[in-house]
């Protein structure tokens, strides 16, 4: 992109990073307007994504390429001017760099050979974990010379339970089934493999905040098909392990959590966490997030992808339902999940106008 070369985004420009818009509000402080970001902004719905994508066919080559992702993680800055930026990677890099065998098929998805039991465990070899991932820790070295000013840069991990059932059912899937029966039958056994993933998930994200990222965001995305109990032992407590360990390395990182579908569990998970932030998908009624989470810690969310793909009159209307529910208190503008990839341009275009104007007149 050779717009890229004629903006003044030089390291001298960065500014403190508690300055920052995105950062205030994860601080706890109610920022007018909030401040805008998308998940999956940078992809599929960018014509210029696809082009920079078709030069390698390969995606985790694509993440592993420091050029490649930084421009991919720049390209919706360009466009939009959103308050943070968002790590170009994926969730997966973790069992990648572990050694299991990891490939994204086109029109199907991510494709593992499967784990099932305590004796798999043994093909992981974490000694060689940040070589694996140099690339992605010079890339995010990189952003941060090229973001502007007032840009955050945000990292990110896939919670342990959500890789974990990649890395055991071999893919996506529609009920877990191999997962929750293992982790029903030998929790044990399980745990092993819940715990290697809090260890490198701990020590990935470190080093991400010590390339310069500024804050982190957990992503729990299957986090909802697990019933309480088993929400507390498998989505709770091996998030809140890992930033124990962030907090304890870098205090003043803020650290959003995403379990999306926890429906009521939303309010735990806030309380027990250690999160500064929740992210909402677009499931969870405004009203009562204000009430019983926006008290606890920032709130991040929540319009749904579908509303924004159909813009118009409905988006709108959404759009202003979720800034008048939120004005309150801390709260970063998203959507409940990630921008699909048939998602108009001029949508997000004016979703951004949306937030920016009428979220200063709300507020007068």
């Amino acid at each position: 992109m050779d717009k890229l070369n004629h903006i003044d985004w030089s390291e001298n420009n960065m500014t403190s990073n508690v300055n920052k818009k995105f950062i205030r509000a994860l601080k706890g402080e109610a920022v007018v307007p909030p401040p805008l970001w998308l998940m999956r902004q940078a992809g599929r719905h960018l014509e210029e994504y696809r082009a920079l994508r078709a030069k390698n066919k390969n995606f985790l080559k694509f993440c592993y390429s420091p050029d490649l992702a930084t421009e991919a993680t720049l390209q919706p800055i360009l466009r939009y001017g959103l308050d943070a930026a968002i790590l170009f990677s994926d969730i997966l890099v973790i069992p990648d760099a572990l050694g299991q065998q990891v490939e994204f098929v086109s029109r199907e998805g991510p494709k593992l050979d499967p784990v099932s039991k305590a004796e798999d465990l043994k093909i992981f070899d974490r000694s060689g974990l940040h070589d694996h991932l140099a690339p992605v820790y010079e890339t995010i070295t990189r952003i941060k010379k090229k973001l502007p000013k007032e840009t955050s840069l945000i990292g990110f991990a896939g919670a342990p339970w959500t890789v974990a059932t990649y890395m055991v059912e071999g893919g996506s899937s529609k009920d877990y089934q191999k997962t929750r029966t293992w982790a029903y039958q030998s929790p044990q056994s399980f745990s092993m493999l819940i715990d290697l993933l809090v260890d490198t998930t701990s020590d990935y994200l470190i080093r991400q905040i010590d390339a310069g990222v500024e804050a982190i965001q957990i992503f729990d995305s299957w986090a909802g098909v697990l019933p309480p109990g088993q929400f507390e032992q498998w989505a709770l407590a091996p998030v809140k392990e890992i930033i124990r360990r962030i907090c304890q390395s870098h205090p003043d990182i803020p650290v959003i959590g995403f379990p999306r579908g926890a429906g009521f569990q939303y309010v735990k998970y806030a309380k027990e966490a250690g999160v500064d932030a929740v992210s909402l998908d677009s499931t969870v009624p405004v009203e009562w997030a204000a009430e019983n989470i926006q008290p606890i810690c920032a709130v991040q969310g929540n319009l749904d992808n579908l509303a924004l793909l159909a813009g118009g009159e409905i988006m709108e209307q959404e759009v202003c339902r979720i800034l008048q529910a939120f004005s309150g208190g801390p709260f970063v503008f998203n959507l409940g999940h990630g921008i699909l990839p048939e998602t108009p341009v001029p949508h997000v275009e004016r979703l951004v106008e949306l937030v920016r104007a009428r979220s200063t007149q709300d507020h007068g």
